[in-house]
């Protein structure tokens, strides 16, 4: 294992692998295999979608895992879904999904490349170092079986990258004193976070909680009234994300500097190919 990483490699990978990944979600085949369940609620659908792996669980575990969705949101749809559709059937229906739409934003001669198959084979050998402790996501996902298809493997190792590294932050948030919203506020105020608008469409919250939130970060002297960080709001974000870093080193260690930099450069190739087809709502990340 190699330790010589330069800064914030690892991040630098898994950006483009958390958005290649989450490309699925805003998929028309992803919502059309759950509706074939009867799964026809968007936010229902997207809960199961991503809580399926940890089985027939309730609304407390699944706040507890997704940390910034209002938990009235989660316990309107579970464990009622289960009773539409079981976390198998469920899992089954989104990596049918998930393969009807990378082969069409990906193309099917990228999805036979030797390129791909790379990319899959590099994710993987990165996952080797992930662990599971205090990870709840992450170790639901990588009990699931490996994909044969090398774009279903990519898009899996994608996945168990992600979760990893979100367990991780999930620490760093609570460590910052970052609540649920504070933490989705102050994100948005960076520039770079998802924007009000889609966080008040997606996660439950009504702009009464945003304007709370943004007062409680006011009065810490973390954001200005014009909704913008503040010098210690800056420096707070940032040693979120080293955090996070430091607790998400392993993967990107394991696979050292020229297998990160390989693997970096081919997922934002896959990633641009697929947002160039289309993947990702133009109003995700605007800042209103």
């Amino acid at each position: 294992m190699t330790t010589d990483l330069p800064a914030q490699a690892g991040r630098r990978c898994q950006h483009p692998l958390n958005l290649f990944h989450a490309s699925v979600y805003f998929s028309p085949e992803s919502a059309q295999e759950l509706a074939a369940l009867g799964i026809e609620d968007a936010h229902a659908a997207y809960l199961a979608v991503r809580s399926a792996a940890l089985g027939a669980v309730g609304p407390g575990a699944v706040t507890a895992a997704f940390y910034n969705f209002n938990h009235e949101l989660i316990a309107r749809h579970l464990p009622a879904v289960w009773q539409i559709a079981s976390p198998e059937q469920v899992l089954a229906a989104r990596l049918r999904g998930a393969d009807a739409t990378l082969r069409r934003l990906l193309g099917e001669d990228v999805v036979a490349s030797d390129e791909l198959a790379e990319a899959a084979g590099l994710a993987l050998r990165a996952t080797e170092a992930c662990t599971r402790q205090a990870r709840p996501l992450y170790a639901a996902h990588a009990d699931l079986p490996v994909p044969e298809a090398p774009h279903l493997r990519f898009w899996h190792a994608a996945t168990l990258l992600r979760e990893h590294r979100g367990d991780a932050h999930l620490a760093a948030l609570l460590s910052a004193g970052l609540d649920p919203l504070e933490a989705l506020v102050s994100h948005g105020a960076t520039g770079t976070g998802i924007s009000r608008r889609w966080v008040l469409a997606t996660r439950g919250w009504e702009q009464s909680d945003w304007d709370a939130a943004a007062e409680r970060l006011r009065k810490r002297g973390l954001l200005t009234d014009a909704g913008d960080l503040t010098d210690a709001g800056r420096s707070l974000r940032d040693e979120v994300e080293e955090h996070t870093d430091r607790l998400d080193a392993a993967p990107y260690e394991h696979l050292g500097t020229a297998g990160v930099d390989r693997l970096t450069a081919l997922a934002k190739r896959l990633l641009a190919t697929v947002a160039e087809a289309g993947a990702f709502p133009g109003t995700l990340t605007s800042r209103d």
